[in-house]
């Protein structure tokens, strides 16, 4: 087989352990995921009524333009229906872009500690790669505009930052937007953007007829809960959005997600909800990381990457054995860290709990050490 030499090294995204597995594997009866950025409330009640009322159509295909869904979101965002893509999770939509402009010849600029779905599908694509560190947990404008040449077809900002939580106040992406080439395509990755309440943040919408080179990325899966359904989408003006649909899967959105997205976007009370219980979550860990001399980065997302200063594996191993399941910061570029969702107050309290019995633990250890 005559495969493509870049996929001979790459790895496939490792999703993590699963809760049954974790459980059969240390013999516990509860797990707590916060892990994956999931919203620990799950979705709106509005969703599961949609869903138990919709029709039952599994022999048919979903409607392939996603109609109903695409007027909801329209009427929600208000732009014009053309603006939108579709897809199954935003993922899709990365790799749309990836397949789109992305290939030997190019090169693709992205902040070194970012979502890695930017990289892997450049990867696959034959691209180069070029990565600037961060500055902080911030991105870094400046030298990534000065990364950029004549061959730099795409530009990746994820706002706020997976995993850092940083994001670009308005001013600052205004100037990094008006120096970029018009013929470079700037993906903005907005994933968590529900949950930001910064007062600075842009609202990106607003931009897309100043720059035609924009689009910008948002999911179903974060504050609205619906991540089992896989559904996200991208906003663009509609020839970038024309010129992204030849690659587009054919019926890539099924009928349930179609139907539970609708429901969402509509119940905006909800929404306002969990953002508000995760501020108060996200105050809760502030104050934890304070109190035991942790460092952390302020986060305006769903999530909190926390600096032990020690091995992020052995805190991420000593919290699952505990029912606990993190994200260890090693394969996030942050080895001394682990990256935690904000949960309910239960659940932010029971691992803050086991996160101070390992502080005193790691604190044993080293008396002892120092004793021998």
């Amino acid at each position: 087989m005559k495969w493509k030499e870049q996929l001979l090294q790459l790895t496939p995204y490792q999703p993590g352990k699963s809760i049954d597995e974790v459980k059969k594997q240390y013999g516990l009866d509860k797990i707590i995921k916060l892990a994956s950025n999931e919203n620990p409330f799950g979705c709106s009640e509005k969703v599961v009524e949609a869903l138990n009322n919709a029709p039952l159509t599994f022999p048919l295909y979903p409607d392939g333009y996603a109609t109903e869904l695409r007027t909801a979101v329209a009427e929600h965002l208000k732009v014009n229906e053309e603006q939108l893509i579709f897809g199954n999770g935003s993922d899709e939509i990365i790799q749309m872009i990836s397949r789109s402009l992305l290939g030997k010849g190019t090169n693709t600029i992205m902040a070194e500690r970012t979502f890695p779905q930017y990289k892997h599908n450049a990867i696959v694509e034959g691209a180069e790669i070029r990565e600037v560190p961060l500055i902080n947990g911030e991105h870094d404008l400046d030298n990534m505009l000065a990364s950029m040449d004549e061959n730099t077809s795409v530009v990746w900002i994820c706002n706020p930052n997976n995993p850092t939580g940083h994001y670009i106040p308005e001013h600052q992406l205004l100037s990094f937007l008006e120096k970029v080439p018009k013929d470079v395509l700037v993906v903005l990755d907005e994933a968590y953007c529900e949950y930001v309440d910064a007062s600075d943040y842009c609202e990106s919408i607003s931009l897309l007829q100043l720059f035609p080179n924009l689009i910008i990325l948002r999911t179903f899966s974060k504050i609205y809960g619906l991540a089992s359904l896989r559904i996200g989408y991208g906003i663009s003006l509609p020839n970038t959005i024309r010129a992204l649909e030849p690659v587009r899967e054919p019926f890539n959105v099924n009928r349930a997600a179609q139907a539970a997205a609708i429901a969402a976007i509509n119940d905006r009370s909800y929404v306002e909800q969990c953002k508000q219980k995760n501020r108060e979550g996200l105050e809760l860990f502030y104050h934890f990381c304070m109190e035991n001399k942790l460092e952390c980065y302020p986060s305006q997302g769903n999530f909190l990457l926390i600096d032990f200063k020690t091995d992020g594996n052995e805190v991420f191993q000593y919290l699952l054995e505990r029912g606990y399941i993190v994200r260890s910061g090693k394969a996030l570029g942050f080895p001394t860290s682990v990256r935690v969702t904000v949960g309910s107050k239960e659940q932010n309290e029971g691992v803050m709990k086991v996160m101070g019995d390992y502080l005193t633990y790691k604190a044993s250890c080293l008396e002892s050490a120092k004793a021998q």
